[in-house]
């Protein structure tokens, strides 16, 4: 079940090795943290809650599981690390899937300890000049001083917003959601609100859903149309999916458009309705349960 630590060149071997699968994980998906599955009650005859016994504190929680839970991958990313034998539990390399750790279990990944943490789920409005990073070695305003100090676990964006783009952000330390909400597969819906710099023609409008070829390939928006009482054409609503870098203001670009002002205001279904910008919320649990279900 377990191995002994190892020692020597090898054991050095392996730490590096863990350090660089750790670091390569957290940085595919914006470091998230798994959120546990919900815990349904069974109902009596009266309609009285019956609840379950608490099977994670007699038989511990599955290592890969725990992993996600504390934001430090995937679970998937998990197995990768445990196979590698970059995680111990209590001194010892584990390298067996399936491996359950209990509350008083002490766990390291890439020799650092690790913190379970409780899930949590934030969502920003945006405003403009923040960059979507945890931190920036120019020194230049970050998302992270708007909710940095929302909670004491340490959440991190899911995808991200340039600069000059405001809107809708979510935050989280769930690993395995942040993965999926960003994986192209899951085909996440994103609605932005654009400004152009001149009155967009008919026929370019119906090219964003047709397609705009861009250098790393052809991109088609879902839906597009003038945004409602606005006479000037300069105001456009885009729903796509794809998860290309400032694919808007490129596709934009692309059909001799200059994008003044781009505002995100769904993503997932979420939407910045009654967030103020530079404010934040905490997503209510049906809202989780929604985006679990996607």
């Amino acid at each position: 079940m377990t191995n002994k630590k190892g020692k020597g060149p090898k054991g050095e071997k392996n730490k590096s090795r863990a350090n660089e699968l750790k670091s390569s994980a957290s940085k595919r998906y914006s470091k998230g943290k798994r959120l546990e599955k919900d815990k349904f009650l069974k109902r009596g005859r009266k309609g009285e809650p019956q609840p379950k016994p608490d099977k994670e504190k007699k038989e511990g929680v599955r290592l890969n599981k725990y992993l996600a839970n504390a934001g430090i991958c995937s679970r998937r990313e998990a197995d990768t690390l445990i196979e590698a034998g970059a995680v111990e539990i209590n001194g010892e390399v584990v390298t067996k899937l399936g491996t359950r750790v209990k509350p008083t279990d002490d766990v390291k990944c890439g020799g650092s300890k690790v913190n379970r943490e409780k899930p949590v789920y934030v969502l920003l409005n945006k405003p403009k000049d923040f960059i979507t990073t945890v931190s920036d070695p120019q020194g230049r305003k970050t998302v992270m001083d708007i909710v940095g100090k929302a909670c004491k676990e340490r959440i991190y964006p899911v995808g991200r917003l340039d600069r000059n783009t405001t809107g809708v952000l979510l935050f989280t330390n769930d690993g395995d959601l942040a993965k999926k909400l960003t994986h192209p597969k899951h085909q996440v819906r994103k609605i932005y609100h654009v400004t152009t710099d001149q009155p967009m023609s008919n026929n370019d409008l119906v090219q964003l859903c047709k397609g705009v070829k861009l250098e790393d390939g052809t991109v088609q928006a879902d839906k597009a149309a003038f945004v409602e009482g606005k006479e000037d054409r300069r105001e456009i609503g885009v729903e796509l999916h794809s998860g290309k870098n400032r694919v808007i203001r490129r596709m934009f670009e692309a059909l001799e458009y200059k994008v003044v002002k781009l505002d995100r205001v769904s993503f997932a279904g979420l939407t910045k309705k009654n967030i103020p910008r530079g404010h934040y919320r905490f997503l209510n649990e049906k809202e989780v349960s929604f985006l679990k279900m996607l």
